[in-house]
């Protein structure tokens, strides 16, 4: 419930494969690492939505936003101040006008955050083009000077055509200091939000955590001024942390206690972390204490070994002296404030003191932060640590860079991880920082662009780096924006390399299951069939694979599907055929719904000789293997229209001349 450090609504338990193919994710953290500081993410999945309406709590002036967005090709602009949740109101508003969330998925309808500005997308993406129920969000509250806000009401007001003409709706969230700068004419639009409750809104988390407390419990001075101050986003961090504490069994049995270690979280950790540093003089101490809040939760010896790594980054000679001269490792972890559990593990003896620490040192030195990320490039990977902690390291490291403003810098990392990987492997670590940034509200569009720039590069990409791209394509990019998931992984399909597969499958999958983006990608596909036999080549054989019977949604969009066999049967006839009109001989024998394929089919050759000739071969081929009448009689009628069609070119020919050729009818 908050704007741009929006932290609140999502709970990640790990992408979720949906289809076929392959998934390369092997980890599984845990919900909190997306409620840090600066780390929002942009999922608004119908998940997403849903565990947010449960949590919301209306701002004033929520009602009247509502009631403007009522009429079909409606805008709405909200303002208000920052921290008070407009970015989740705004969400909210449009979830409310969906109507049947399934039958909106089977017919396309959209539920799509928007780019802020043209840098954002690729040269070749398509534009806007809203359909009849789509709701778009376009959270301009990020902007923080007038040229690029400038920008972006020009866009805005061209989306808000759009979406006026189509009968669609969408929710702006403006930027906070500049209401000189806010266009006369959409005035009208914009509607002021209040602050929501503060205790309401931490009431509303805690009930749905099943919280044991009572109303008298959260009535305190010091939450009270929380209450009238914090971001939403500190409020349901604050609640996440009292759950947090009663879930890790270490900080009593009572709700007092619970609360009174999430409190001290939120309210005191970076005074304490600072009077720690600056008591903490030696570098042995000051990199002890980041390594541990870097592998917090890894065993022991791997932090030691993370540690003296971390030393010899920095430039540190140690002492000259045996070890077993120097202070102990366990004296200087007791020291710190850190505690080795059961199993050997290391953790704080504070509730999120490590998120405290990590934030204090890549705020406070910036000079080490080149070192810091070749220290984790190489650390993540130590031998001994799971595959949880790797993408742990990584998370925690990504959030480090963006809070920051270093995307740079964790970009940097997705590509050494990513080319780093051998065989078929997926880097979890890339897969999970790529994911991070591409989810992130500030940065989000740089990752989406720089993704964007990998898949057209004119060189050769690494097969690893490919994987790492399609695979947040299928799990990220594809839920939050499926229209520029699918321009990258069309670009990613028909590139050379062994990933290419991969990502034609991706492709597939995800506008199988969406029928505007099905219709978009075969259009895509048959404006760069044009171009000359070998660049048209792989788009041809994607579209192909696209018109197979198996890939159409259903029921078939037959107007699409003509445009695209229309393609494919103007080049000249190869094995790609063969598949893809079996496929539709074998669905109409077996769905007499589906007849209209054959009809359609030979129509899409415009009577070319060539390519009639071949669908009757392919039918020939496929009724001889035919085991059931009904088989040999949708032959016999497809070969009926194919003779339909060579008598209507014959006499065609006979009055005015041959029409256009293929390339094969010339030779």
């Amino acid at each position: 419930m908050t704007e741009r450090d929006h932290v609140t609504v999502n709970d990640p338990r790990g992408p979720v494969n949906s289809g076929g193919g392959p998934q390369y994710v092997f980890y599984g953290v845990g919900p909190d690492w997306m409620i840090r500081r600066g780390i929002a993410s942009l999922r608004i999945t119908r998940e997403d939505r849903v565990r947010l309406a449960d949590r919301f709590v209306p701002p004033p002036g929520y009602r009247v936003a509502a009631d403007r967005l009522e009429q079909p090709g409606s805008v709405v602009l909200l303002d208000g101040p920052p921290g008070s949740g407009r970015r989740a109101a705004a969400i909210m508003l449009l979830h409310g006008f969906g109507t049947d969330e399934d039958a909106d998925e089977e017919k396309g309808v959209r539920f799509e955050e928007l780019p802020v500005t043209a840098k954002d997308q690729g040269r070749d993406e398509s534009p806007l083009a809203p359909g009849e129920g789509d709701r778009f969000l376009l959270d301009l509250s990020g902007i923080a000077d007038e040229e690029t806000y400038g920008k972006a009401r020009h866009r805005l007001a061209l989306h808000r055509s759009d979406v006026q003409k189509a009968g669609a709706r969408m929710v702006v969230v403006l930027p906070s200091g500049m209401e000189h700068a806010h266009a006369p004419d959409l005035e009208p639009h914009r509607v002021t939000l209040g602050r929501p409750r503060g205790v309401s809104v931490v009431t509303r988390y805690l009930r749905m955590d099943r919280m044991p407390f009572l109303p008298s419990d959260l009535g305190s001075g010091g939450l009270r001024r929380l209450y009238d101050r914090s971001p939403m986003r500190e409020l349901a961090r604050l609640a996440g942390l009292v759950t947090t504490a009663r879930d890790s069994g270490r900080f009593g049995i009572d709700f007092a206690g619970w609360l009174d270690q999430a409190v001290h979280a939120v309210t005191d950790r970076a005074d304490e972390v600072g009077r720690q540093v600056a008591e903490a003089r030696t570098v042995p101490e000051r990199t002890l204490l980041l390594a541990t809040a870097m592998f917090e939760g890894a065993h022991a010896d791997i932090v030691y070994e993370a540690w003296h790594g971390l030393m010899g980054t920095v430039g540190y000679e140690q002492e000259a002296t045996s070890e077993l001269a120097r202070t102990d490792f366990g004296e200087r972890l007791k020291t710190l404030g850190i505690e080795r559990g059961a199993e050997g593990r290391l953790r704080f003896e504070r509730l999120a003191y490590a998120d405290a620490v990590r934030t204090y040192f890549w705020a406070n030195f910036p000079g080490a932060r080149d070192d810091l990320m070749k220290w984790i490039a190489g650390a993540s990977g130590l031998s001994g640590l799971t595959t949880d902690d790797r993408v742990n390291v990584a998370l925690r490291f990504g959030e480090c860079s963006l809070a920051v403003g270093r995307p740079d810098h964790l970009f940097g990392l997705v590509e050494h991880w990513a080319n780093q990987a051998t065989g078929t492997i997926c880097d979890p670590r890339a897969v999970a920082a790529l994911e991070l940034g591409l989810g992130h509200q500030e940065f989000g569009g740089r990752f989406r662009r720089q993704v964007y720039e990998c898949a057209v590069r004119s060189g050769p990409l690494p097969d690893g780096l490919a994987r790492v791209l399609i695979t947040a394509c299928r799990q990220s990019l594809g839920a939050t924006h499926p229209d520029q998931a699918m321009v990258r992984l069309h670009h990613l399909a028909v590139r050379e390399g062994k990933a290419a597969h991969e990502a034609q499958e991706a492709l597939l999958e995800l506008t199988g299951r969406d029928l505007r983006l099905y219709r978009l990608l075969i259009g895509r596909l048959r404006d760069r069939a044009r171009g000359g036999p070998r660049r048209a080549e792989p788009h041809i054989r994607l579209l192909a694979e696209l018109l197979r019977s198996d890939r159409t949604p259903k029921p078939p969009p037959w107007p699409v599907l003509f445009q695209g066999w229309e393609t494919v049967f103007s080049q000249p006839p190869t094995e790609l055929w063969n598949p893809l009109v079996s496929g539709w001989l074998s669905t109409v024998a077996s769905d007499r719904a589906q007849e209209r394929a054959l009809e359609l089919m030979v129509g899409a050759t415009h009577g070319r000789t060539a390519a009639l000739h071949r669908l009757y071969v392919i039918a020939c081929d496929w009724a001889r293997l035919a085991r059931h009448p009904a088989q040999v009689a949708v032959a016999t009628r497809f070969w009926h229209h194919i003779d339909h069609a060579q008598y209507a070119r014959a006499e065609s020919t006979g009055r005015a001349g041959a029409g256009p050729r293929t390339t094969e009818e010339t030779r």
